[in-house]
């Protein structure tokens, strides 16, 4: 299960807006990264990464909130995608697995994925992130549901349900502050230790 990573060459089926934002909306994103009761002036300090960040469509939505935003992701195709189209001058790419960031312990205030989990979970890639995230920052989880029809995203059988997602990082000592199962995917906040 898992570990399904996507086509590069499909790259530009990742700039649709109407298509991306009916599953995770940008607001959902950014709200996910803010600690309840966080005033605007802090979310400007943060320190974010963007796991799978592809093509960069959410890495784009969340950089204006942000201080700097990690677009890190597997594929140099990716990252060549994204530097065509525009990168952002707070956007630093990464070219890296989640199971081993080249950041310092606790350098990053929060991280978020969006469609993304299924390829890079493993207890490797969450005690990296635990590793990273600064105690109490967050980690937003948006992914294609094993709970989902699989009519989009990858075939069910490479996917895993928020329960999959909440009992790993219960495991990797996060403390799990929401979940839910939509009807195509799942969220999942949590709190690193």
């Amino acid at each position: 299960m898992g570990f399904h990573t996507f086509d590069a060459d499909k790259a530009e089926r990742l700039e649709r807006p109407a298509v991306r934002y009916r599953w995770v909306s940008a607001e959902e994103v950014i709200g996910a990264l803010t600690a309840e009761g966080t005033d605007r002036a802090d979310r400007a300090a943060a320190t974010v990464a963007d796991l799978g960040s592809g093509t960069g469509f959410y890495t784009d939505a969340v950089a204006p909130h942000v201080e700097t935003v990690y677009g890190v992701d597997v594929q140099a195709e990716m990252h060549a995608f994204y530097r065509e189209k525009g990168v952002p001058e707070n956007v630093a790419l990464v070219e890296s697995d989640v199971a081993a960031l080249p950041f310092e312990d606790g350098e990053l205030d929060a991280a978020f994925s969006t469609m993304t989990y299924h390829e890079f979970a493993s207890d490797e890639a969450l005690a990296e992130l635990a590793r990273v995230i600064r105690s109490d920052g967050r980690l937003a989880l948006f992914d294609w549901s094993a709970a989902g029809d699989g009519e989009h995203g990858p075939p069910a059988d490479e996917r895993f349900a928020a329960s999959d997602a909440v009992d790993a990082l219960e495991a990797a000592e996060f403390e799990v502050v929401s979940a839910a199962e939509r009807t195509e995917t799942f969220a999942v906040i949590a709190r690193a230790p």
